[in-house]
């Protein structure tokens, strides 16, 4: 296997606890599959929650799926700032200390103590993929994304993440992805 990686490009978004997603929705309720991610089990939904930081919103930002352990927000760095938000750079679940803001759902209201994230640019691989690419859990490494427009850019700092579960794919937020003039469907070359 060569050292290429399809470059996904991950907008804002929201993970949901069972327990927010029935304050926000109501008792009992259950997500409803949008459309199925690149990630196998993982998926977007129909439904959507306004987020509120101390300088302003969003109104309708998308509920991934399915419901995780602790509610978490994905914001790029452009977008927590222009809400009045905190958003350390961070990989998916390390939440403690992170940011804080308001959900705000059709039945109710959710004030994170907690959460709110720019996610640490990362690559998802299997142990098969990343046996062959050279690489390891955890192990950080570059990426070189070339592009059309002549924004080419190496992204360093980008944590593999080698999981079974897991689909070949790297993933990068918008601010990242405009840095690059980045088209969808991009791919980009693992540099150690």
């Amino acid at each position: 296997m060569e050292n290429k990686v399809l470059v996904e490009i991950s907008a804002r978004h929201v993970h949901v606890s069972q327990e927010d997603l029935e304050v926000l929705f109501g008792k009992g309720y259950e997500l409803t599959v949008k459309k199925e991610l690149s990630q196998p089990g993982q998926f977007a939904c129909e439904e959507r929650v306004k987020v509120v930081g101390s300088k302003g919103e969003f109104p309708a930002v998308s509920i991934l799926g399915p419901c995780r352990k602790d509610t978490q927000v994905e914001l790029s760095l452009t977008d927590a700032r222009s809400i009045g938000v905190s958003a350390p750079v961070r990989e998916s679940g390390d939440i403690e200390g992170s940011g804080v803001c308001k959900l705000v759902g059709p039945a109710g209201e959710v004030e994170l103590t907690k959460g709110v994230i720019a996610a640490k640019r990362h690559i998802h691989a299997t142990t098969a993929d990343a046996q062959a690419m050279g690489l390891e859990n955890g192990e950080i490494v570059s990426v070189q994304i070339p592009t059309a427009n002549g924004r080419n850019l190496t992204f360093g700092d980008v944590v593999v993440r080698v999981s079974d579960s897991y689909a070949l794919a790297m993933h990068i937020d918008t601010d990242e992805a405009n840095a690059a003039g980045m088209a969808p469907n991009t791919i980009g070359f693992v540099v150690k």
